[in-house]
């Protein structure tokens, strides 16, 4: 029964870490409502001068383009001056591939709230079952932890080494079809998001992924040092 309960509380913990590495992704591209991370990156990789743009009309696409993403806008297609015209900023390519691209990121929020889900019922199992859960949870917080963290290494790595490699080996497993492969000669959505921009953020969700972490590591330090000494003025009494 005890390995029952211990591969259970590793299991609601993995969940948990994958439930907050889901909510990285959505804090990293969401957490700043004006955008100001995306800004800074088309100065730092001088996207105004690839399209011709000026920043205001580069950051209004931006916007929309967010608000497509997360659903709240039913198609891709605004019109701005890009490129010395006016003219739709996306075309029919960007159009397919951005609904896929939105399709697993709502899909990946709908996983984290089922992961939050059935870490929760998990505890409330062990709970039910008596379970000293300070002790517990730690342990398997840190098994789950060290799991989860040699896979992160090994992809960092792989990131680090090769960057285009994975990001080509990431489309492919994520993605049916080769709509991902632009030409920026001919589309605009690839020269407002170059490769650097891609970089750059999966540094920015891998600080917040930490800073998460973190967090749960010290809160379970906490809660064990506190159960500690509560149960030592117990047994003084």
């Amino acid at each position: 029964m005890k390995r029952v309960r211990t591969a259970l509380a590793v299991l609601a913990m993995f969940f948990l870490i994958v439930a907050a590495l889901l909510t990285s992704f959505q804090i990293a591209i969401y957490g700043d409502k004006e955008y100001g991370f995306y800004k800074d990156l088309y100065e730092k990789y001088h996207v105004t001068g690839e399209l011709n743009m000026e920043l205001d009309d580069v950051m209004e696409v931006t916007d929309y383009m967010m608000d497509y993403l997360i659903g709240r806008e039913d198609k891709l297609s605004i019109e701005t001056d890009v490129d010395g015209r006016r003219q739709d900023f996306f075309n029919e390519q960007d159009r397919l591939h951005m609904a896929d691209v939105r399709n697993l990121f709502l899909g990946g929020l709908r996983l984290r709230t089922a992961l939050v889900i059935l870490a929760a019922l998990v505890i409330g199992v062990l709970i039910i079952w008596k379970t000293d859960l300070r002790m517990l949870l730690t342990g398997a917080y840190s098994w789950a932890l060290a799991v989860f963290l040699a896979v992160i290494l090994c992809l960092g790595i792989a990131f680090f080494v090769d960057f285009t490699a994975c990001f080509r080996i990431f489309h492919e497993i994520f993605f049916t079809n080769d709509l991902w492969m632009f030409d920026p000669a001919e589309d605009y959505m690839i020269r407002m998001l170059p490769e650097g921009f891609f970089s750059d953020m999966v540094i920015r969700i891998g600080l917040i992924f930490l800073g998460f972490l973190l967090a749960v590591w010290l809160f379970f330090r906490v809660w064990k040092a506190a159960s500690g000494r509560t149960l030592r003025r117990k047994a003084v009494n």
